[in-house]
């Protein structure tokens, strides 16, 4: 069920235009479950742990039994909390949940517990960079509600006997739902919102981001219309579970849309599923509106009343968000906007960059390798940058001695290559004393590294003017060239050299050498 309610069909408030496609503008506004990271579950105290036995973690609350009653969750409405002084949110001083009246097997009470006048969360917005523009989005809401929980269906050519049945270990599990307003303009930007909300949620802790466990699932709202025009029909793609299928969807869904309005079909509202080995979206339902869920207060749980006192104090205990981190670096460490966003795209890699930073005092060349080499190398070997075989001290090192003049760029590339295939992992929480003995242990270990494969920069002037006059006396054509106004033909001269130095010449005395003897 769409929560935007009214909001999908409201007025733009001035959005800009995006990237038209085919001559149609295309609308999508986000509904996030945002599954909370308490040990237990939003009105009762069985499990959330994943992967259990199914129905063993239903308790006599979750699944309805005559004469229980549900007692609010204080975990969840702290992480809600959070939320929403994460975006910029009006904190609700006074919030009621209702009952969302469906019937379906995984719900065992024929209602679901959520919120739908009085939200905890109200308003703010997420900002993000797609393609080193920043944009924002504007949120509607976040409101706590339960899940409901999961069927299971076997397939009968399989051997399963084509039989359903129902597993409630999920029932009543906290989830917060984001709601945004209708303002992203594409796929692309639908993703980065999607990905920043996410790294959010993360970052603070009130969800682990599991995806595929179903932590974190996204229903997209896409329309298309005619630039100008009214907003055209929505259609809700359920339940999008990676950030590869989500541009899929939703592609495909626009190019859907874009084709029935062609063919003079009116799109009707409804609820769509992504079918990722056809790469295509299929309505499931036709789509409800609030009217069809029958909302009203739940009697058996009061309002959720915030004091302001217990407002402030969240967010004392708050951590470092990773915008004011970002700006942090910029004013700092001399970062650009782009490169301070890339060094927090997760916490694990701003801790993984303070560490070298702190450690080589080189913030650009430190953030140069995390976005360079390392996320090279992470992405091909598909593991997170706290799975990294060695840690921010080793590349400090390396760093330092790239700075100080000892190796060259190439040479840097072996050593790199060198720690990664040999080294052992290390923490990455290091300060003080502590992080200046692990620098100067793994400064030994660069050392011997450089030492064994004789990588030392060579910066004897007079061995390198010596290699530098035979280059010149042996290309005599470069040298014309060159002398004639073509820039290019020094850069032939400077690959020799550097191969008759077997890349240990220092490329700045090169280039220093070469015009001071060709004028």
């Amino acid at each position: 069920m769409s929560e935007t309610i009214n909001t999908f069909e409201a007025q733009q408030h001035g959005r800009p235009t995006g990237p038209l496609v085919r001559g149609y503008e295309v609308v999508i506004g986000f509904e996030t479950h945002t599954q909370l990271s308490t040990q237990s579950k939003i009105f009762s105290r069985a499990s959330t742990a994943f992967g259990a036995e199914p129905n063993t973690q239903a308790c006599a609350v979750d699944l309805a039994l005559p004469g229980t009653l549900p007692v609010m969750n204080r975990g969840a409405v702290e992480r809600a909390i959070e939320f929403g002084l994460a975006i910029g949110a009006h904190i609700a001083p006074r919030s009621v949940f209702a009952r969302k009246n469906y019937f379906y097997p995984d719900l065992p009470k024929g209602y679901q517990i959520s919120q739908f006048e009085i939200p905890v969360v109200q308003g703010g917005q997420v900002e993000f960079f797609l393609n080193e523009e920043k944009r924002s989005v504007r949120l509607v809401r976040a409101h706590l509600e339960e899940d409901a929980g999961k069927s299971l269906h076997e397939d009968a050519s399989l051997g399963g006997g084509g039989m359903s049945g129902i597993d409630l270990n999920r029932a009543g599990t906290p989830l917060l739902e984001i709601v945004t307003e209708p303002d992203m303009r594409g796929s692309s930007e639908a993703v980065a919102y999607a990905k920043e909300l996410h790294k959010i949620v993360t970052w603070i802790g009130i969800c682990d981001g599991n995806m595929q466990e179903g932590s974190f699932r996204c229903d997209a709202n896409v329309s298309v219309r005619k630039p100008g025009g009214p907003l055209g029909t929505r259609r809700e793609i359920k339940n999008l579970n990676s950030f590869k299928f989500m541009q899929q969807a939703i592609d495909y869904e626009v190019r859907w849309q874009i084709d029935e309005i062609e063919e003079g079909r009116e799109i009707q509202q409804a609820t769509v599923l992504f079918n990722a080995d056809t790469g295509e979206t299929r309505a499931m339902r036709t789509k409800e509106d609030a009217a069809d869920y029958r909302y009203f207060p739940d009697p058996d749980l009061p309002p959720l009343v915030i004091a302001d006192a217990w407002v402030e104090q969240i967010r004392a205990e708050m951590t470092e968000l990773p915008r004011v981190m970002a700006a942090r670096f910029v004013a700092q460490s001399g970062l650009s906007e782009d490169d301070a966003n890339a060094m927090t795209q997760s916490k694990a890699v701003a801790a993984y960059f303070e560490a070298t930073a702190q450690a080589c005092n080189q913030p650009k060349l430190a953030c140069n390798w995390i976005m360079g080499e390392i996320s090279r190398r992470l992405s091909a070997e598909e593991i997170s940058i706290d799975q990294a075989p060695f840690g921010p001290q080793q590349l400090a090192a390396l760093i330092t001695k790239i700075a100080n003049g000892i190796i060259s760029n190439s040479a840097a590339k072996q050593v790199f290559d060198a720690l990664w295939n040999q080294a052992p992992s290390e923490d990455v929480a290091l300060s003080g004393s502590v992080l200046l003995s692990a620098f100067a242990t793994a400064t030994l270990s660069v050392e011997r590294i450089i030492e064994a494969n004789g990588l030392t920069q060579m910066n004897d002037s007079g061995e390198l003017e010596k290699i530098v006059d035979e280059v010149l006396a042996a290309n005599p054509k470069n040298v014309a060239e060159y002398k004639s106004g073509n820039a290019k033909a020094l850069n032939a001269l400077v690959g020799q050299i550097m191969k008759g130095s077997k890349g240990k010449a220092n490329p700045q005395q090169v280039n220093g050498l070469l015009h001071k003897k060709l004028g």
